[in-house]
């Protein structure tokens, strides 16, 4: 099937892209710029080792990342598969932190519509406030979109009042034209979040994919008032990384998407990276990587 595509300039983006990350970040704004990427993540667990008492101890640590420091806030959400989902809303009921859920077959997608909506329906029940779904990218990558929107609207109404992120992939995509586009169909079918990857491919939140998912959701909410958010998965792993992520969200949308409620940061290592660096700008020198719990 033919689609058309809006040219996107990857020298330009990328060119931009690498510009705002080399922005310097005093001190005092650092320490913000931390607090603030803390509040955004998503912490994540999705191993096939996962156990009850791990996502246990990971919801504690998402409440309060560093009983020493109580100024850092609570991370967003903590995502998990949908089989704990269940352990998760129980650690965290009352906590303000969120309950997401990757389901349709994450990360490949490679299950029937029924096994995706029954799978999303299971997490809602279970307790789910999120739901993370991954686009049938054989389908968009044959040029059916109406495949990946229909699957998208009918993963949607199974959400009912859980917020909705779809995971385009885009280390399968061949082209920020595609990065774009993807992003615009799955807004269009619906989602209230477009993400960049599962995090288990070869490459995910690069700053010029980033940055193209920004522009998309910054056109759309100038063309229709609409807002969408945007979540950062794949690769954000330390604490320049987030700040990098922090500028781009900053300089193509405003302070006003600087807020978890807009913007995200899917992570499993990210906080640990973020604890040792808040530490070494309050006394000097690095916190040692042993006295973070590793999950």
């Amino acid at each position: 099937m033919s689609r058309s595509l809006t040219p996107v300039n990857r020298v330009g983006v990328d060119e931009r892209a690498a510009a705002l990350g080399r922005r310097s970040i005093k001190t005092t704004a650092k320490r913000e710029g931390i607090r603030l990427a803390t509040s955004m993540i998503d912490l994540t667990t999705l191993e096939g080792s996962d156990t009850p008492g791990k996502v246990r101890h990971l919801c504690a640590k998402a409440v309060c990342p560093d009983s020493s420091r109580p100024e850092i806030p609570s991370v967003a959400a903590v995502c998990v598969y949908p089989a704990l989902v269940e352990v998760a809303a129980a650690a965290l009921r009352g906590s303000g932190v969120a309950v997401a859920s990757v389901a349709t077959g994450f990360p490949a997608g490679q299950t029937s519509l029924k096994v995706k909506l029954d799978e999303t329906r299971e997490a809602v029940a279970a307790g789910a406030a999120e739901i993370d779904m991954v686009i049938s990218r054989d389908a968009y990558l044959r040029g059916d979109d109406a495949r990946v929107a229909g699957e998208i609207e009918a993963v949607k109404e199974a959400c009912g009042a859980a917020h909705l992120k779809v995971i385009i992939e885009t280390a399968e995509l061949p082209t920020y034209a595609h990065v774009r586009h993807a992003s615009e169909l799955a807004i269009a079918a619906g989602a209230d979040w477009i993400k960049t990857s599962t995090g288990k491919s070869t490459s995910g939140a690069t700053p010029g994919v980033v940055l193209v998912m920004l522009e998309t959701v910054r056109d759309h909410a100038h063309r229709t008032g609409e807002i969408v958010g945007v979540k950062a998965a794949g690769g954000v792993s330390n604490t320049k990384a987030a700040l990098h992520q922090l500028v781009l969200v900053k300089e193509t949308l405003g302070d006003e998407w600087l807020t978890p409620e807009r913007f995200r940061i899917g992570a499993s290592s990210l906080l640990n990276d973020l604890l040792m660096q808040y530490a070494k700008l309050d006394g000097g020198h690095y916190g040692r990587a042993e006295d973070f719990s590793k999950e």
